[in-house]
């Protein structure tokens, strides 16, 4: 068992092409629940569990029916459940914020586990930090399956403070880059869950109706937490592995990223120039390679997303960075002008993690849920008026009597319902990002610095009026003589595309010896059929063909200089546009 920070748990198998793509494909149940203005309680730990155990038909089992493809829950670090540990080893519990928790699996065998804690440990001192101890999390191995119990860590929760003081985002940070440190060298046998003084993850490879049996913690009275985001999860063509059961660090994603290899090539691209304000240079190496191909997608959004939260973003904002709402021809966005300014500015160097997507994400301070811009996942929410928060990805998961409930839906494409927990409120999609787009004055930075390509007719002008220098040039750039004869004659006769079927039987241009056009070596990774078609012409409100021409800016440092890009209506240009530009 491989369980790698960066590549979890890696099956022996054999096989070629992106591990993301061949193996990890999510359709899951997560959802969260809160208490907006209580102090916490168990109850909201045991319905949680219940919420989870109606999401069991929603998640896998291997052929042994109780090896789970994963379950697990992320809440508030119990501090009346540590208490005792602390009153047994005879230290003084540090105060709120103060304690920082790791959830780890570590390995079975005693001496590589004695090991992998020397290296913890010896990371975690470097960082001028203290090492209080390590709580052996109580767990009942019998209620699981055969290949869970095969591939089981062993699990302790390492309890750390800061000698000077460090709270809260300051000792989270540190946490974040030790955590990163540690991952990079134990490869083998080793994950962790969660390393925060906020929040932890207890998860695994079990079925959602017994993860509250597996840990005894979560069936503990003193388990007290205000909040809970909580996932089930259906890992299809792969293997269940312990560290990729969720929520990950931040969040729980029920969905899948289809554009995973785009969005790992443009964040490897900014990794080497990563900037963030209060943050040293080798900081930020420390925490590279933020995205892996090794890893799920759901595990490469987390990262994505914890980096931006991390370096001063909340988890709302950096989902609305990084899964973004369809906001060009949006009629509902047309009296709320500085969301869409947000989301243009911000489209000039971040790429959208695009994909079926409900996302429940907690950073300990706000806990939230959003949708992706195609509402491709359900999501159902109450309101009780008690102040009780329920969200899901189906209706009826919390038993809540009918007369309490005074709100009740669901999401839409690219909406995003939040409780923050510091101030104690609802907050509702308009609310959000009107909040997050007054930030900076984003409108005012596109109007300044944002360029748009006008629309140019073609020059009369012939650019090659000799036949041999014509054909020269067709040969240099792949063109063939069917390229010629059946699609550009056509096009320019009767003015649109040339439509075929009955299959394409041209052999891949990867293979061949022969010089190709460029557009020949990209394939799509399946078998696509859509009904209606989907374009940019007639579904204008969720696709575009503009494009951004520019240098991109640092994603964790906006600029007003950043919105200094050349804004074209199509990546197709005549002559006369390409000499303007």
């Amino acid at each position: 068992m491989n369980m790698n920070q960066n590549t979890p748990n890696q099956p022996n198998v054999t096989y070629m092409g992106i591990p993301s793509l061949v193996e990890e494909r999510d359709a899951c149940g997560v959802g969260f629940i809160a208490d907006v203005k209580g102090k916490g309680s168990h109850k909201l730990i045991q319905q949680t569990l219940t919420a989870l155990s109606c999401m069991e038909h929603r998640g896998g089992c291997s052929a042994d029916n109780d090896s789970g493809d994963g379950s697990g829950v992320m809440t508030a670090i119990p501090r009346e459940l540590l208490s005792p540990w602390f009153s047994e080893k005879g230290l003084t519990m540090p105060p709120v914020e103060q304690l920082g928790v790791g959830m780890v699996f570590l390995p079975q065998d005693s001496s590589n586990r004695e090991e992998d804690r020397s290296h913890v440990e010896s990371v975690v001192k470097d960082a001028n930090l203290t090492v209080l101890g390590w709580r052996e999390v109580p767990v009942n191995p019998d209620i699981l399956g055969v290949q869970a119990k095969e591939n089981q860590p062993r699990i302790e929760q390492i309890m750390v403070t800061s000698p000077d003081g460090l709270s809260g985002d300051e000792l989270d940070r540190v946490l974040y880059i030790v955590r990163s440190q540690i991952g990079k060298r134990l490869a083998d046998n080793f994950y962790i869950c969660s390393f925060s003084c906020r929040t932890i993850v207890y998860k695994g490879m079990v079925r959602s109706e017994v993860l509250g049996e597996f840990y005894q913690d979560l069936s503990d009275p003193n388990y007290i937490s205000r909040f809970a985001v909580y996932h089930r999860r259906f890992s299809t063509n792969t293997m269940p592995k312990w560290p990729l059961a969720q929520p990950m660090r931040l969040l729980g994603h029920n969905g899948e990223i289809n554009t995973l290899i785009g969005n790992i090539n443009s964040m490897a691209t900014r990794e080497v120039k990563l900037n963030a304000p209060g943050w040293k240079p080798e900081e930020l190496t420390a925490l590279t390679p933020i995205v892996n191909t090794a890893n799920s997608d759901s595990y490469n959004l987390d990262s994505a997303l914890e980096l931006l939260v991390r370096t001063g973003c909340s988890p709302l904002e950096a989902a609305m960075i990084l899964v973004p709402e369809a906001y060009k021809n949006q009629p509902n966005l047309r009296d709320y002008p500085e969301i869409t300014d947000f989301y243009d500015y911000y489209s000039g160097f971040q790429e959208p993690w695009d994909g079926p997507a409900l996302l429940a994400f907690s950073d300990g301070k706000m806990v939230g849920a959003c949708l992706d811009r195609n509402g491709l996942r359900p999501a159902r929410y109450c309101i009780t008026k008690d102040d009780y928060v329920v969200v899901g990805s189906e209706a009826g998961v919390v038993d809540l009597p009918a007369a309490d409930i005074i709100e009740k839906g669901k999401l839409g494409p690219g909406q995003t319902i939040a409780v923050d927990l510091t101030s104690q409120e609802v907050l509702k999609n308009w609310q959000i990002k009107q909040r997050i787009a007054k930030k900076h004055p984003y409108g005012e930075w596109l109007q300044t610095h944002r360029q748009q390509l006008t629309h140019e007719t073609f020059s009369h002008t012939l650019l090659l009026n000799d036949a041999k220098q014509l054909l020269q040039q067709q040969t240099a750039f792949g063109y063939t003589a069917e390229d010629v004869d059946m699609i550009v004659v056509p096009m320019a006769i009767q003015g649109k595309e040339p439509t075929f079927c009955m299959g394409d039987d041209i052999p891949l241009a990867v293979l061949s010896d022969k010089p190709h056009l460029l557009y020949d070596y990209f394939k799509q990774r399946f078998a696509q059929v859509t009904n209606p078609p989907i374009d940019p012409l007639r579904e204008s409100l969720v696709m575009s063909l503009e494009m951004l021409l520019g240098s991109k800016g640092n994603l964790l440092d906006p600029q007003a200089e950043d919105a200094k890009l050349i804004k074209i209506d199509s990546p197709v240009l005549n002559e006369t546009e390409l000499q303007r530009i």
